[in-house]
């Protein structure tokens, strides 16, 4: 893990520009109001449940590594259940990016960057054990539903 790049792309989504369109990014994708930046991508092909697990749990940490200096700059935070998120999603419209979290991560660490209208969210994705696990940063307009 680099922290230090992921401290800095981090701060460098916080100000660019959002695209008109849904589409790929140089960091993973962006849409309206929304960038999703992979900090860190799991294996491909399945490693398997033991290969998961190990990197479920080291991505655990590079997590809590993003938090602590996010947390040090913008204050600690709760996790947000994204689990509760999904359920709504059900029987009410819930905006991008948060639909797409919901159904790829259970929580998520939330901040509201003072200054920018902007929210930096750190999350694991790892619900679907057919896809990789991957640690997000999401920095949207779009305050959490």
């Amino acid at each position: 893990m680099n922290l230090a790049r992921h401290i800095a792309l981090i701060d460098e989504l916080c100000f660019r520009p959002f695209p008109a369109e849904h589409g790929p990014s140089d960091v993973g994708f962006s849409g309206p109001g929304h960038h999703v930046a992979v900090l860190e991508s799991g294996d491909r092909p399945d490693p398997g449940p033991a290969g998961r697990a190990v990197t479920v749990d080291q991505f655990e940490k590079d997590r809590d590594a993003v938090y602590e200096l996010l947390a040090s700059r913008w204050g600690d935070t709760d996790p947000y259940n994204l689990q509760t998120v999904e359920l709504r999603t059900e029987r009410e419209e819930i905006p991008e990016p948060w639909t797409w979290l919901s159904h790829h991560a259970g929580v998520a660490w939330l901040w509201e960057v003072r200054g920018t209208g902007r929210w930096v969210v750190v999350a694991l994705a790892d619900r679907d054990p057919s896809d990789c696990v991957q640690l997000l940063a999401v920095v949207t307009e779009t305050a959490p539903p």
